[in-house]
């Protein structure tokens, strides 16, 4: 139990980071769409906050584990996938969207039975290089509180 407690700022921060791009993010949001609180919690957009969670957690374990340990190995592995979910297979999953919405509309479907699917999942390049920066930096800065 000991090495839990003694553990905590590689969670703590993480969700700090986090938490703080979500807000971003919900934040430029409501800047250029208006105010939409249904959209606090949705994914996209700009930054990517699971990528400044997924880099804030990678930072964090280096700082407080070393760059040569199996928790930084693993958390790097975690780090690949998560930001290529975030890239690539989530962009897959708004491309099926946008055709199957097409289709829809090309074949005169009745919409109230098949309501229109979200086209855009996925993160452009721009917003997790920006979650990243987030991620990495507030980081450095948090890891001197703890």
């Amino acid at each position: 139990m000991n090495d839990i407690l003694s553990n905590y700022p590689m969670l703590i921060i993480p969700v700090i980071v986090g938490g703080f791009a979500q807000l971003l993010k919900f934040c430029i949001f409501t800047l250029r769409h208006g105010w939409q609180p249904e959209y606090a919690l949705t994914h996209g957009h700009m930054p990517s906050a699971h990528t400044a969670f997924i880099i804030s957690l990678l930072t964090a374990t280096g700082h407080y584990q070393g760059l040569g340990s199996g928790a930084f190995a693993a958390t790097a592995g975690l780090a690949i996938i998560v930001i290529d979910d975030a890239v690539r297979l989530r962009a897959y999953m708004g491309d099926q969207g946008r055709y199957l919405n097409m289709l829809i509309r090309q074949l005169r479907v009745d919409d109230s039975r098949f309501p229109r699917l979200k086209e855009r999942m996925g993160h452009r390049i721009s917003e997790v290089v920006i979650g990243g920066v987030i991620g990495l930096f507030f980081t450095i800065y948090l890891t001197r509180f703890f």
